[in-house]
């Protein structure tokens, strides 16, 4: 099983929708733009957002476990996934790449 590599690459903050249906919270979303974690496998890596890592776990996996040109040819790199955060508020758009280093 190979590692991964979860690079946040942008962030979108939809403030209208925010002021008009959101009540007001605290840390909704502490990630920052160029920020990486690395996947050890199937575990979520320190730091990264529950309900981000919901939306990315499949990929994750897929690519950990040898998995190639997700949807047919999708992305340049057949050994990554773009993927966006469910937030409606301000999704967090992650890529993620197989790594060659194996999980020990």
């Amino acid at each position: 099983m190979k590692k991964c590599r979860i690079t946040v690459m942008k962030i979108v903050r939809h403030t209208d929708l925010m002021e008009k249906y959101e009540n007001p919270i605290e840390h909704a979303c502490d990630m920052q733009e160029g920020q990486v974690f690395i996947t050890n496998g199937w575990e979520k890596p320190e730091g990264l957002c529950d309900s981000a890592w919901e939306s990315m776990s499949a990929f994750v996996m897929t690519l950990s476990h040898g998995g190639e040109n997700l949807y047919d040819g999708w992305m340049k790199n057949k050994r990554s996934a773009m993927i966006s955060c469910n937030d409606g508020f301000r999704p967090v758009s992650f890529y993620i790449e197989a790594l060659d280093e194996e999980v020990k």
